[in-house]
């Protein structure tokens, strides 16, 4: 019931396994990989190529009332969802399997979770002797221990975040991780800012706290009181947090501390005594994101009471509990939803028992789901275009007229030395030892935490596991891990519109070509770049490169300020960044791996398209979609991506070819001067 935190650079939208009635090919109907239908012709491509390549497809897709964002990832990721589906209830409904077999495993853990009528019975009674716990705990000690007991029995992260993973200066050895947490709303600025939205999101959020404490049978005027105690423990924490944009910088986040030298900064807190309750044993040192927050954290314990510290520990109990519990429960839980993100209905419970089934057991779920829906010749073609992907990549390094030899060097080194990886793990995750019961839903999700949080504390002092995966085969994503060096792609996003065997070279590379180039660019982004070829956070650059690399990365922080959403909600350059890096260098050495091509060499038109534009409207068709404009207003926050009209012109109006391809001039509204476009990869 908890995600940890580590750092993923992602090709993804801030969308869930939910999704268009793209993805494979069901009927006898030939595919039409762009279709005409679906743009707005009416619109000059040099005034708003967003439109003119989907403008009409964007108008006939409103965002269904289940969703908050509707758009081709969401399209493929409805045909994922629906794939599960089937794969869950043929699972779930079969008589006579094999005990501990992977149909009956997964089959279990879907029948516990649509078990409604059992689930209904049981009601607020799973959380009862946990609630219990923390009304027993006699002193600040106590409050300390539960910090501890609540995480390693899979209930609760309560005050920080921690994980296990590689030391980032030193990538073949597993470390534990601290960093800042505790807090609830989507981000900080949420309690330290009094803007309207602001303002509604902490309204919200005390109905929901009031509601859920309901439930238990307090009192509306104590409930009220517990929100104000809850609110004013978070925002404090929220005070000592870095900002989304401070925790991009993978310097000042590395901070490599003995347990003693933290003990001695807080020691209340005391990790020295309290790692070891976290299964943390025979460690010296830890990694810690903010070292001030701990420090404020330690004090926050000291100086609020005993009594507020165990509403706080039930609180968090409470909000990670309440998506699946009884009904009353689900519903408070959409309720504060529906304020934070304008979605309209709750999702279907089918929908969400796939994705915790997913979430939970995704190795399992993940050998059926790419037994149907994988096929070896995607693999083939996969490798065949990132090995076309590198050798542009490379071209496009030797060509740079900005960067040195002599740092042109190391950046091909760690180019070469990139591990793809593609459609599921080498070796499968069996999740050895997890009990799965068919009657208890609850206990399942606590018995999958329990079992994750064993596994990942017993990595330390073990080799790194290189085979391991950070997503599941069904997830439509890709991502570059920079400890590891390497790209992934998982079966899900393998189809279209990202990918098709039977597409034109054009539609492959504008599309899957890109995804590509984008988790590759990750490598050498503003975060990515700091790490070597070997994984470890070391500068390989010269001090002249960095310079003028930093001097270009500043022009696309500046571009993408000047977007606005909801026309006053500007744009995060800065957060957004390493993604903004990625598309525009993942596009362009997607279009010179396509220019090798037959079709990328020709000016044969496909339905009256030049194979270049073809490539651009593949591009633009990936990221057309609506959003709701409560969610468009929380990502601009959250969210390290750009929102998806932006992502499809940002790079574009760079690109001396797509200014070719579609005959943009100056006094057309996108045109940039050949001066003002930004180069980096």
């Amino acid at each position: 019931m908890k995600l940890k935190t580590k750092l993923l650079l992602t090709l993804g939208v801030g969308v869930s396994i939910s999704a268009f009635a793209t993805g494979p090919n069901t009927d006898k109907t030939p595919r039409k990989f762009l279709d005409r239908a679906d743009m707005d012709l009416s619109v000059k491509p040099g005034d708003d190529f967003y439109t003119y390549a989907g403008g009409i497809w964007v108008k006939n897709n409103p965002v269904p009332a289940k969703e908050t964002t509707w758009g081709s990832f969401n399209v493929l990721q409805e045909f994922n969802i629906n794939a599960i589906k089937e794969i869950l209830e043929k699972s779930a409904n079969q008589k006579n399997v094999k005990e501990g077999s992977i149909e009956k495993r997964v089959g279990d853990f879907y029948a516990a979770g649509m078990d409604t009528l059992t689930i209904e019975k049981l009601g607020v009674s799973p959380v009862l002797p946990y609630l219990k716990q923390i009304d027993e705990i006699k002193d600040k000690a106590g409050i300390v221990n539960a910090f501890a007991s609540l995480r390693t029995q899979g209930i609760a992260s309560p005050l920080f975040g921690f994980y296990v993973d590689q030391d980032s200066k030193n990538p073949e050895e597993m470390i534990a991780q601290l960093v800042q947490g505790g807090t609830s709303l989507p981000d900080r600025d949420y309690y330290l800012k009094d803007d309207s939205r602001s303002v509604q999101l902490r309204d919200a959020y005390h109905n929901y706290v009031v509601k859920l404490f309901g439930l238990l049978g307090v009192k509306k005027e104590t409930a009220e009181s517990y929100f104000k105690t809850i609110l004013n423990i978070e925002t404090e924490l929220a005070k000592a947090q870095l900002s989304r944009v401070q925790l991009r910088d993978p310097q000042k986040t590395y901070n490599k501390l003995s347990i003693k030298e933290l003990s001695k900064d807080a020691p209340t807190l005391n990790f020295s005594t309290l790692l070891p309750k976290m299964l943390i044993k025979n460690q010296e040192h830890v990694l810690v994101d903010n070292p001030d927050f701990f420090i404020e954290a330690n004090n926050l314990v000291n100086n609020k009471s005993l009594s507020d510290w165990k509403i706080y520990l039930k609180w968090n109990l409470l909000k990670n509990s309440a998506p699946y519990l009884s009904s009353a429960f689900v519903k408070a839980n959409f309720d504060f939803t529906k304020a934070t993100t304008g979605q309209k209905i709750p999702t279907p419970r089918w929908q969400k028992i796939s994705f915790k089934t997913d979430q939970n057991i995704g190795e399992l779920l993940g050998q059926l789901y790419v037994s149907e829906y994988f096929k070896p010749e995607a693999k083939a073609r996969m490798d065949e275009m990132i090995n076309n992907l590198s050798k542009a990549f490379e071209i496009r390094i030797n060509n740079l007229d900005w960067m040195s030899d002599v740092t042109k060097q190391k950046a091909l080194e760690k180019l070469r030395a990139f591990i793809p990886k593609i459609g599921y793990p080498s070796k499968w995750e069996n999740y050895n030892g997890l009990i799965i019961n068919r009657k208890t839903y609850f206990q399942n999700l606590i018995n999958a935490d329990k079992w994750a949080y064993a596994d990942m504390v017993n990595r330390l002092g073990k080799p790194v596991d290189r085979t391991r995966w950070e997503m599941t085969p069904p997830t439509v994503n890709a991502y570059y891990n920079p400890v590891m060096n390497e790209i992934v792609f998982p079966a899900g996003i393998l189809q279209f519109p990202f990918f098709d065997p039977n597409a034109d070279d054009a539609v492959n590379y504008g599309g899957i070509g890109a995804v590509i180039g984008h988790e590759m660019s990750h490598g050498f982004d503003d975060m990515g770049s700091q790490y070597d070829a070997k994984g470890a956070l070391n500068d390989w650059w010269t001090k002249e490169d960095r310079e003028k690399f930093e001097e270009r990365t500043k022009k696309l922080v500046e571009q993408f300020n000047n977007y606005k959403v909801l026309d006053t909600i500007a744009v995060n350059g800065e957060l957004t960044l390493g993604e903004n890096i990625g598309d525009l260098g993942g596009l362009n050495a997607a279009y010179t791996a396509f220019k090798m091509t037959k079709e990328g060499q020709s000016y044969e038109k496909i339905d009256g398209f030049t194979p270049d534009q073809r490539f651009f409207l593949s591009w633009a068709q990936v990221w057309r979609g609506n959003i709701l404009p409560e969610t468009a207003a929380r990502y601009i926050l959250i969210d390290p991506h750009s929102p998806g009209e932006y992502r499809t012109i940002g790079p574009l109006v760079n690109m001396d070819e797509w200014y070719r391809a579609f005959d943009i001039k100056p006094g057309d509204k996108l045109y940039r001067t050949p001066e003002d476009r930004v180069k980096i990869w």
